[in-house]
């Protein structure tokens, strides 16, 4: 069980520390005395199967000829729609599988996260962009901006290791990155292929003596605390996958596995977190298929019911669909309505098929007139200057809507934990999944916004069950970007620049710095953590920062 008073190291090795353009070649037949490092949380044995033993040897080396290879460039995009390359999201700064969805306008789907028994929601992984706001009596609920891909069921392919849970600890030098399935099998990692978890992973010194053990998370990273040296690394596969071909273009978008032995030399100085191992369906034999791995239902949501803060967010997301589950009375009639859904409160919301999704986007891009731009933010590989060090980011909105997230160095992304609102065990929190695909959500980006809120008025009478923001078109106030391990003091505007004069177009919530320079976000999902002005982010001082949300005053 994951606590909130569990503390996690920064990381401190960054790959663009390391843009080493050759390889080393492996130091030949080195001796070095044995020696065995104790196994953390990441380093342990993996099953009664394969202990682990001070006295274990590897099998023979393979020869290996190291092929020298470049790392990629660093990547910056935006933020006008020009700087953004063909087949590029510009919500998350990565290609797309199927650039025709570029043209049909966002999907903004309200999914509740009250009553617990929404949890865990369905599709939330596929959202570029998730709002999180307050609804009134220490409850918050979600909205997800779909744009660029539709959310999909799955059972992911895995190897035959449980899959790692617990974000990595940073104690030493990095070395690691990502097992992944090559789905167009080009051997190169395209950004929306997706992670092999449980794949059992094993750490040879240059001697050929085993020291440490350790297996894929979720998402396909594994990772080891390394001094630095020369290595072997070796992906144990089972029946059913195989490896991809080997060396393909840059260095840190190959598969660096030689297919024969499934091993992978490493000659490490700085943080290596570019040895990755891409996988392919085996064509002879299947995974195994058990009760615990059926397919889930082909659905988003639970869907709930729409506040007011949709409105400001439909004024910068030009053609979207908006669907949620009614409103009350009192502002129904002011939101923007593409579909209505049943309002299913007992279960925490209704569901909406994948099917129903994609028919709404085509009958909405078929029946709006007019373009709309997505591209107003700045995407970078390479993160600011200056910052505070920030691997945890804990939210508090009440005793019993408490949730976190954690760095993780070796993915790069925030990992979500969420509570489960019982009065014993409120502010114990427990990793927050997918129910579409059993993932845990990563989120490259936290972004937390101070905006002005107040009780709205019906008729000149105060409403304590909803609040109003001022966060529609010609706003803007503080906020702050967690990324890459860092926290920065930032700023958010809806005002119009040159491109909203020129064509009387808006576009998205921006972000900028405090002279007004566009602030790059990390290429990825972004979740975007709504407060107040009177809400409290605090320095923890031991790289965690508390962000404490103060409802408007009048509010439930």
């Amino acid at each position: 069980m994951y606590r909130p008073s569990f503390k996690f190291l920064a990381g401190t090795d960054r790959l663009g520390d390391t843009m080493r353009r050759f390889k080393e070649k492996i130091i030949s037949l080195l001796l070095i005395g044995i020696f065995i490092i104790a196994c953390s949380s990441e380093g342990a044995p993996l099953s009664p199967s394969e202990p682990m033993s001070t006295a274990t040897v590897g099998t023979p080396l393979p020869t290996l000829t190291p092929t020298p290879q470049g790392l990629s460039t660093p990547v910056t995009y935006g933020s006008d729609i020009e700087a953004f390359p063909a087949g590029v999201n510009p919500l998350t700064g990565l290609q797309v599988k199927d650039s025709n969805l570029l043209n049909t306008p966002a999907m903004a789907m309200s999914i509740s996260h009250f009553p617990v028994a929404a949890r865990p929601q369905s599709g939330l992984s596929f959202a570029p962009w998730i709002f999180e706001f307050y609804i009134t009596e220490g409850a918050t609920r979600f909205l997800g901006i779909f744009y660029g891909q539709f959310p999909e069921p799955e059972i992911p392919i895995t190897g035959d290791c449980a899959v790692r849970r617990e974000p990595f600890v940073q104690t030493s030098t990095l070395l690691g990155n990502r097992i992944w399935l090559d789905e167009n099998q080009n051997g190169r990692q395209d950004d929306y292929e997706k992670g092999v978890g449980g794949v059992c992973v094993n750490l040879y010194d240059a001697a050929n003596q085993l020291l440490q053990q350790t297996v894929s998370d979720s998402n396909g990273y594994y990772g080891f605390n390394v001094e630095p040296g020369s290595y072997i690394v070796e992906f144990k596969l089972p029946a059913w996958l195989n490896f991809t071909q080997k060396d393909v273009g840059d260095e840190n978008l190959d598969s660096d596995v030689d297919q024969a032995s499934g091993r992978a030399d490493a000659s490490v100085s700085a943080a290596h977190l570019y040895l990755d191992a891409g996988l392919i369906p085996s064509a002879e034999v299947s995974q195994p298929v058990s009760d615990a791995t059926q397919m889930p239902p082909a659905e988003v949501g639970p869907i709930r019911s729409g506040r007011l803060i949709y409105m400001d967010i439909h004024e910068f997301f030009l053609n979207s669909c908006f669907v949620f589950a009614s409103a009350s009375p009192e502002i129904l009639d002011r939101l923007p309505q593409c579909y209505l859904v049943p309002h299913d409160e007992a279960s925490g919301g209704a569901m909406v098929t994948i099917e129903k999704m994609k028919a709404l986007a085509e009958e909405n891009r078929e029946t709006r007139s007019g373009d709309f731009n997505y591209a107003s933010n700045v995407f970078s590989e390479i993160p600011p200057a200056g910052g505070w060090v920030a691997n945890r980011v804990n939210t508090y909105v009440a005793y019993r809507n408490q949730s976190a997230f954690v760095y993780d160095p070796l993915s790069g992304s925030y990992w979500r934990y969420v509570d489960d609102t019982t009065q014993e065990n409120a502010g114990v929190l427990h990793a927050e999944i997918d129910k579409l695909t059993g993932r845990q959500l990563q989120f490259e980006n936290i972004i937390v916004l101070e905006v002005d809120q107040e009780v709205f008025k019906f008729k000149g009478e105060l409403v304590p069950t909803l609040i109003d923001w001022n966060m529609g078109l010609g706003n803007g106030g503080f906020a702050y970007l967690f990324r890459d391990g860092m926290k920065y003091d930032i700023r958010w505007s809806t005002k119009a620049r040159d491109y909203e004069k020129e064509t009387g177009q808006a576009r998205p919530i921006y972000f900028v710095d405090a002279d007004g320079n566009p602030i790059p976000l990390k290429p990825g999902r972004t979740w975007i953590f709504v407060a107040s002005p009177y809400s409290f982010v605090t320095n923890q001082m031991d790289g965690s920062w508390t962000v404490r949300y103060i409802p408007p005053e009048g509010a439930k």
